[in-house]
């Protein structure tokens, strides 16, 4: 089913990582922030199109990452729409792990807190969040 709750989405496609790894690579935005460079190395490996070691020491992994990363991303969307009526820069806010605090209340983010704990709650699917270890059980 294409539409639903963003966290069953998020959950079902963790939990097929987890049970086929070799069809299902799970990557979360704070970790490409973290540690982008590797990410996109194990992400062309996964795709089955390694970066050979020339590749690495002439700098196209570094490349990749400028292309792909948010500054560049938003810089080329600046203009053009989507869809009628719906500018591409709708889509690009700050970029920032946690830049959410800055655009919801804290009732809003209370709830959405809410919603995450209780559909996360017996899984170990983010063990930080923004970087704060959680104390949430190991198991699906």
């Amino acid at each position: 089913m294409p539409y639903g709750p963003y966290w069953d989405h998020v959950k079902e496609y963790y939990k097929g990582s987890s049970e086929y790894p070799e069809r299902v690579l799970f990557l979360t935005y704070e970790d490409m922030k973290i540690d982008n460079a590797n990410k996109v190395k194990h992400l062309a490996a996964f795709l089955g199109c390694p970066f050979t070691e020339e590749e690495e020491a002439t700098g196209v992994v570094e490349e990749i990452v400028w292309l792909c990363s948010f500054e560049n991303l938003k810089a080329v969307n600046k203009h053009g729409d989507l869809r009628v009526g719906v500018p591409n820069d709708t889509f690009f806010q700050e970029g920032k792990v946690g830049g959410w605090r800055n655009h919801l209340t804290n009732e809003m983010s209370q709830i959405l807190d809410d919603i995450t704990t209780k559909k996360f709650q017996v899984s170990n699917l983010f063990d930080r969040l923004d970087g704060i270890p959680t104390n949430k059980p190991s198991t699906y």
